[in-house]
């Protein structure tokens, strides 16, 4: 077969279609480095950094900073007219109004949202909280209401409005819109007619937000919810004064105190869980330690001012929630949030035998406490309740030789719980990872 001739000039046919591929791979190329951006950006990428960098913060300042200062403004001076008085006008009409303007900006927010975009986040809260303020001003402010403070009808529509901006906070993924829609459920909850339904409502959103927290991996939503709760629950258990009743502590139902153990309950959950994801892990070592603090210490007051007879029985009751906890956050190598749960219960546990005993009898239920303390360590794997207890130890010691004005042969219990204790760690020793004899060797000196 002959070779082709070397001669012979090439088929233009052959050199357009290389010429094609070619320009098509540098067509690729361009699109993949970005080359083929329109000539105006191109222009602005040869721009000093320096004059690109004051740019970019006159735009920010300008478009996006002065804009949400304006919806800001426009949203308390929409609140403030809608809750003026009108005498001249149906008791509907402000809220009607205010619906009205809601769904201005839903619908500017969703036709539009390319020009709107640096601003949608606040025209979306300012829809959400002016939405919730045109319910409330159904039954609150102004001279006439539609609808009677606290009634069913107006819980009803509260509660719904408050459950359609989580939602709406929920699917767009937002901490601060779940912050807004947080208060506008709390704020239905201490709204409601009843202590009842109000504490009902408390621990819905309670469980809401600890779930929104576990779902994101955000347990900064926890941290923001759990302030608003305790809050709430305060204000109802101060005869609500936010709505006009006289400032003094009420106790409400029964039940009631139970809602703080269930919000610390669910609250811990949800940090542990929204903790996992690992996304804002000091937001949930101070979730952990701001919820023990802030609901036992709700939960400690209302009891002790409203519940005295049956203080006791609600310390066990908070104690036993509390030591669940522990266990729960110990199963997920949790040391922290182990030993804070399981150190608060065992203060609720003490408060109890403290108010069902007299000294000196008080002071031997205490010690027989620490060998529960450190038994309840060693099934959580927690040295730093052996450490912490040792200290109470010795306090509770202290307490019982300033008080005792005779020996009754306690001292006798505090040697036995002490060679009790010092057998339990030198027993368990590798279980809680105890490198030394040292704390065995603290109980047998305090013998």
């Amino acid at each position: 077969m002959a070779s082709p001739n070397p001669l012979t000039p090439p088929d233009p046919t052959d050199q357009a279609a290389a010429i094609a591929r070619l320009e098509q791979r540098l067509a690729r190329l361009e699109t993949h480095v970005g080359l083929d951006l329109p000539a105006e950006v191109r222009e602005t990428e040869t721009v000093p950094l320096r004059e690109r960098t004051q740019d970019d913060l006159e735009f920010r300042i300008g478009q996006e900073w002065f804009s949400r200062v304006g919806v800001a403004a426009l949203t308390f001076g929409a609140a403030f007219t809608l809750s003026l008085p009108y005498r001249s006008v149906p008791a509907f009409v402000p809220s009607l109004v205010g619906y009205l303007l809601v769904a201005a900006l839903v619908g500017v927010i969703t036709a539009s949202s390319r020009p709107f975009e640096h601003v949608s986040g606040t025209l979306r809260a300012t829809a959400m909280a002016l939405g919730y303020y045109s319910g409330l001003r159904l039954s609150f402010f102004g001279g006439e209401h539609v609808l009677s403070a606290g009634s069913t009808g107006s819980v009803v529509l509260l509660s719904l409005t408050a459950g359609a901006n989580l939602v709406v906070a929920y699917r767009r993924r937002s901490s601060w819109l779940l912050g807004l829609a947080l208060v506008t459920g709390f704020a239905t909850a201490v709204a409601a007619g009843s202590a009842a339904g109000g504490l009902i409502l408390i621990a819905l959103v309670s469980a809401v937000a600890a779930a929104a927290c576990a779902a994101l991996a955000r347990p900064s939503i926890v941290v923001m919810a759990m302030p608003m709760a305790y809050a709430s629950y305060l204000i109802l258990a101060l005869n609500n004064p936010v709505f006009g009743g006289a400032l003094r502590a009420v106790p409400g139902p029964a039940w009631g105190p139970g809602v703080l153990v269930v919000c610390l309950m669910v609250f811990s959950r949800g940090l542990a869980r929204g903790a996992a994801g690992e996304r804002e892990p000091m937001a949930a070592t101070a979730g952990i330690i701001l919820n023990a603090m802030g609901g036992y210490g709700v939960f400690l007051l209302h009891t002790l001012l409203c519940f005295e007879p049956a203080f006791a029985g609600y310390q066990v009751a908070a104690a036993m929630g509390l030591l669940g906890l522990a266990w729960l956050h110990a199963r997920e190598t949790d040391r922290l949030g182990a030993f804070i749960c399981a150190m608060t219960g065992f203060l609720a546990l003490s408060l109890a035998l403290i108010k069902a005993s007299q000294p000196p009898e008080v002071f031997v239920w205490l010690s027989v406490q620490s060998v529960v303390v450190v038994a309840t360590a060693i099934g959580l794997r927690s040295r730093f309740v052996v450490v912490a207890n040792f200290v109470i130890y010795l306090g509770i010691l202290v307490c019982y030789v300033i008080d005792a004005k005779e020996e009754r042969g306690i001292s006798l219990g505090f040697g036995l719980v002490a060679l009790m204790t010092a057998r339990l760690l030198g027993w368990k020793q590798q279980r809680l990872e105890l490198k030394t004899e040292a704390m065995r060797n603290a109980y047998l000196t305090a013998v």
